[in-house]
């Protein structure tokens, strides 16, 4: 179930209790953006209303330049009686706004969409937000969202572009269940998270719905929209997996997409069941310097596949990378974006540890390299936990070397700290107890603590929080170099990333 009302209070309370979240400020006068004061990007999610459904048309003509015409129904519940609602929304044009049945005003303000219903809505009560708008695909250079391909479109919205595609309360906090209705012409296919649930034509368009079987936050949509090739399999247990690949490639990329049902295994054998409905890989052939893991659908650029730059155990290293994130960051997302060190931490974790099973460096090497380039990297770009603001105008520059495998290298303290016992013990109960929800890094430290039967919140604390890197348990020997002359901990696994994530 989505968080409910209370629980998204809870989640925001306890990082604005660590200072990730400021208190929301109040209404201007007169109207304006809001957002709910995370540390890093302060404009993004808006207070007052807690959404639990999306529920999004999309009508695709197939060129690619044109602004779609598209229908956005929210469906949420008030927390506090509310006399306006602003939601995320930039680069469409809204034509009409409608509240529960009834017309309401609204206007734009910076990246801000703003609602006035026709009266003042008490707390507690139900609310369907109806809103008809164009979602453009020209968007301009590095402004996310929609993503040229060479023969379509896909999505990017990490960290903060969904609301360039669609109006939304775009923060990972607040978690719901997407519907898509995406309407193309018949030679087209569109693919969206989730499971496919219907198809109707008429004339010479097809309308294909698509709807997802768990709460979802807002960055981890995915529209795909081109000439694929939609290859089936299973996975354990049975999972439906789905791959949409150019359909001119499906036979070159078929070797390594029957790898993932293996993947799959390896990863429930670290940490339990496989979190959701299904899963697969869009490959796109498009260049962005990146891949994504978005939910049930995760983004690859075709040439990671189709190059002969990097030995297959480096390939499949990434695909489990963007896999294991399905667990940590896409079921278990972070509260605030404070919280990244959580995500990507743990998937350059399981990265690390497969490559080393596939013919890749070992794992404590790999860490040992991490520690003698994490002072250097603490300088740069802050502590794991709690990440320098992104460089003005370039908000992926959060996705820097310290959240990757400097984030891994937490967990290897840790590991080295409390026993591998302890440390699966807490790795399972993680994505088990915050499933479906949102959670922050003070939770995870009282989990550890709880696994380990004793308080670990100094020892983390200057993992998490030290400008310094602290000295290693079981290896005194190892020393972190100056910061000046820090460099990568490893090769990066995605062309144009840090260490192993996401765009530098």
């Amino acid at each position: 179930m989505p968080p409910t009302s209370r629980r998204l209070r809870t989640v925001l309370l306890a990082a604005a209790s660590a200072g990730l979240i400021a208190a929301a400020p109040p209404a201007p006068p007169g109207g304006g953006p809001l957002g709910i004061g995370d540390r890093l990007f302060p404009t993004l999610g808006n207070p007052g209303y807690d959404v639990l459904s999306y529920d999004i048309s999309l009508d695709y003509g197939g060129l690619g330049t044109e602004p779609m015409e598209a229908v956005t129904v929210i469906g949420a519940r008030t927390t506090e009686p509310l006399d306006r609602i602003n939601l995320d929304f930039a680069r469409g044009e809204v034509r009409s706004v409608a509240v529960n049945g009834l017309a309401a005003r609204f206007s734009g303000e910076d990246e801000d969409l703003i609602v006035t219903p026709a009266a003042r809505l008490p707390a507690g009560v139900p609310l369907r937000i109806t809103v008809r708008h164009t979602s453009d695909p020209d968007q301009g250079k590095d402004s996310g969202g929609w993503v040229r391909t060479a023969d379509g479109l896909a999505l990017a919205a990490q960290a903060d572009a969904a609301h360039r595609v669609f109006p939304c309360n775009d923060h990972p906090s607040d978690k719901a269940y997407f519907t898509f209705r995406i309407t193309t012409p018949e030679r087209l296919t569109a693919v969206a998270n989730g499971l496919p649930t219907g198809v109707s034509h008429q004339g010479a368009t097809v309308t294909r719905t698509f709807r997802t079987a768990h709460p979802m936050a807002t960055e981890l949509a995915q529209v795909s929209l081109g000439t694929s090739a939609v290859p089936h399999r299973s996975g354990p247990g049975g999972l439906p997996l789905r791959d949409v690949v150019p359909a001119a490639d499906e036979a070159v990329l078929e070797p390594w997409l029957s790898r993932t049902p293996g993947q799959m295994e390896w990863m429930e054998r670290q940490v339990g069941p496989y979190p959701f409905e299904t899963y697969g890989l869009l490959v796109a052939d498009t260049v962005t310097g990146f891949e994504l893991e978005t939910q049930t659908l995760s983004l690859f650029e075709r040439r990671l596949f189709t190059g002969d730059t990097h030995p297959a155990w480096y390939v499949e290293s990434v695909m489990v990378h963007e896999l294991a994130h399905q667990w940590f960051g896409d079921s278990v997302s972070p509260a605030s974006w404070s919280d990244l060190w959580l995500n990507e931490g743990h998937a350059s974790w399981y990265e690390a540890r497969y490559a080393e099973e596939r013919g890749g460096p070992t794992l404590e090497r790999r860490m040992r390299d991490a520690y003698t380039g994490s002072d250097g990297w603490r300088a740069a770009g802050g502590p794991p936990a709690r990440p320098a603001l992104p460089a003005p105008g370039n908000k992926l520059d959060l996705f820097r070397p310290v959240v990757y495998d400097g984030s891994a290298l937490v967990l290897y303290a840790l590991r080295q700290e409390i026993g591998e016992d302890a440390f699966g013990r807490l790795e399972r109960a993680w994505v088990r107890g915050h499933a479906d929800g949102s959670a922050t890094t003070a939770d995870f430290v009282e989990l550890a603590s709880r696994e380990a039967g004793r308080d670990l919140s100094v020892f983390l604390d200057g993992w998490l929080y030290g400008e310094t890197t602290p000295a290693m348990p079981g290896h005194p020997e190892w020393h972190a170099t100056a910061p000046k002359a820090a460099g990568p901990a490893a090769p990066s696994p995605h062309p144009g990333r840090g260490a192993a994530g996401k765009p530098a």
